[in-house]
């Protein structure tokens, strides 16, 4: 049950980042913000161990090899 919570809290909190940035900074602070924000919750998967980086960089190796 907690650990919806932080995710309700964690979602809360981007979301306004975002409006925040969007309605101060314009689209590109708002893109901005929102890539970090992806960028930030794949690292924070791949610390705790829910992502495997190797399996999905090396997904993408394969497919731009095959022809």
């Amino acid at each position: 049950m907690a650990e919806n919570t932080i995710f309700s809290l964690a979602g809360l909190s981007f979301g306004s980042a975002l409006g925040f940035a969007g309605a101060f900074g314009g689209f590109q602070a708002f893109v901005l913000v929102l890539l970090l924000g992806v960028v930030g919750l794949l690292a924070g998967r791949a610390l705790t161990g829910e992502l495997d980086l190797g399996e999905l960089l090396g997904t993408v190796v394969t497919r731009r090899k095959s022809p």
